[in-house]
């Protein structure tokens, strides 16, 4: 029987007493012969104390159990799953209803079908659940090849786009083309014996982000003055926070720092239940870090027009600026002045920093009589990229972009911020839900200098006569262009492309071994820049 595709355990008492089942016999035979015929080892058994006794001796790979068994056939569930947890097993019943359905759910049943059927529909359900994943990774590689093919007439034109004669509306097509590439990230994660497609696909995106980067640098600072431009960060509250409030619906505005697209499709799925969806997608501005792209969001303003309107709410990083994110209340209520809307009650701001943090939040949501206006900033996830940068235990937990996804689904799954959500759905309140800049696994160090003090960034700063190979980084001359502060100093930036990141020429090697394979932010690339923003209407 090494051939077979897999051995069966067809638990049912009508085997023994045709009448006292709804198909007969001789129909059952039919079955039989129909699974042998596809290459399924099959054993029959009319009692449940044998069935589950065969269980214990031989290795079987799905079981058929009649739902109707007069021995009690949840009790038989319970004990089919405590002898194996995992086995695919299928509830075969003359009728369906709602308690068949509890039932299974309960208990891990993979499907339910209601008998006599088709015999090709039994071959087919025990294919999907016994070969599904030998199907996965045999039929993956040539979808992925298929896909890719269909997608090089496109990224041809924007390549010879790029090199020709650049156009606005490119941005559109770049949004979808990221898009693809981490639904395949997602895809790829699911397999197991593809190393060599995830490496062909890894190779394709660092690809398409080197072109990417080029785009950005020749088109960045002509969506500033264009109206054919994307929807930046300085958009997305007068977008999509304000149309809501001005509908006059209680609004809960979540800001997850550091939050990537890839992190949010893993997300994702835990909220279908509770609400509907609308989602967008975005551009950060640039530098990608958070004192300028989260400022952004909150005042509605670029870096210039916050640092020329309102100096005093407006900090760089320095060592007298611990937080220069500490005024986004204050710049959230201004940008409401701006559009004159006046709320009641009053918006509230909150930033949670830690599990007490998420606690005393819950606890105001819970006992909040009515929300205008609620923002929160979760500061998890950027906490999480800099702990990986300096703890080994977290270079460990995290030890690729696959293992990130699956820690960012587990810590929001088990997390106070998904009841916090939950709560928002079940008091009638919409969500939205974005982040301010994404983050990039650096991977390649290229020296940097200066004869003057530099800020500290990785993947930005700011500073006076900086020297760079073009190749890895974006260096900014004209800080007005890019709607960032000039200083009298005339300071410049630099923001590094792809996955290059900033090192000191003195002690170069010892820095590179420090932050290779770290996480960083506040350059060029589509996992900084292309953020989702998601609208949830609670169902």
């Amino acid at each position: 029987m090494e051939n077979t595709k897999g051995r069966i355990l067809w638990i049912d008492n009508a085997l023994r007493v045709p009448l006292a089942s709804p198909y007969l016999k001789s129909e059952q035979k039919l079955y039989v012969r129909f699974l042998e015929y596809h290459g399924y080892d099959v054993s029959l058994t009319d009692s449940g104390d044998e069935g589950i006794a065969l269980l214990k001796d031989k290795t079987f790979h799905g079981v058929l159990l009649n739902y109707e068994m007069p021995t009690g056939n949840v009790d038989l569930l319970s004990r089919i799953r405590k002898e194996d947890a995992h086995i695919p097993i299928i509830l075969l019943t003359k009728s369906g209803g709602q308690e068949i359905m509890e039932k299974a759910s309960l208990h891990g049943v993979d499907d339910v079908l209601i008998m006599p059927t088709n015999p090709r529909q039994l071959v087919s359900s025990l294919a999907f659940l016994l070969e599904k994943q030998n199907i996965r990774e045999t039929y993956t590689p040539q979808a992925y090849v298929d896909n890719f093919n269909k997608q090089y007439t496109l990224e041809h034109n924007q390549t010879q786009t790029l090199e020709d004669e650049l156009h606005d509306s490119d941005w559109q097509a770049w949004i979808d083309t990221y898009i693809r590439f981490v639904e395949w990230d997602i895809k790829l994660d699911s397999l197991s014996n593809v190393d060599e497609l995830k490496t062909i696909h890894a190779s394709e995106k660092r690809e398409a982000n080197s072109v990417f980067a080029d785009y950005i640098q020749n088109t960045y600072s002509l969506w500033l003055e264009s109206e054919d431009s994307p929807t930046l960060s300085v958009d997305v509250f007068y977008k999509y926070v304000i149309p809501e409030i001005q509908m006059g619906k209680s609004v809960l505005f979540v800001v997850m720092d550091c939050m990537r697209l890839d992190h949010w499709l893993k997300i994702e799925p835990l909220l279908y239940r509770d609400f509907h969806m609308t989602k967008h997608y975005y551009y950060s501005i640039l530098p990608t870090s958070t004192h300028y792209a989260r400022n952004a969001i909150f005042s509605g303003l670029f870096p210039r027009d916050l640092a020329e309107r309102y100096p005093n709410l407006y900090a760089e990083p320095d060592e007298e600026h611990t937080s220069i994110n500490r005024y986004e209340k204050e710049l959230m209520y201004l940008q409401l002045e701006r559009h004159g809307i006046a709320l009641k009650p009053s918006p509230h701001y909150f930033k949670i920093f830690d599990a007490r943090g998420e606690i005393q939040y819950l606890q105001w949501l819970t006992d909040a009589n009515r929300i205008s206006l609620a923002a929160v900033v979760v500061d998890f996830l950027d906490m999480l990229t800099h702990l990986r940068s300096e703890t080994p235990l977290f270079q460990q937990l995290i030890s690729n972009e696959e293992a990130f996804r699956a820690l960012v689904q587990t810590w929001f799954q088990n997390s106070r911020i998904y009841k916090i959500i939950k709560l928002a759905a079940e008091r009638g309140i919409t969500t939205i839900i974005t982040s301010d800049h994404g983050s990039v696994l650096c991977q390649n160090a290229v020296k940097i200098s200066s004869p003057y003090e530099l800020s500290s960034g990785l993947r930005a700063k700011k500073g006076k006569d900086i020297s760079c190979s073009p190749e890895a980084g974006l260096l900014i001359n004209n800080p007005e262009e890019y709607r960032l502060p000039h200083s009298a100093a005339d300071k410049n930036y630099i923001l590094a492309k792809e996955d290059y990141y900033f090192v000191y020429e003195r002690q170069f090697n010892v820095y590179k071994e420090i932050f290779q394979n770290s996480f960083q932010h506040g350059g060029i690339s589509f996992e900084e820049m292309i953020l989702p923003c998601i609208v949830l209407e609670p169902r």
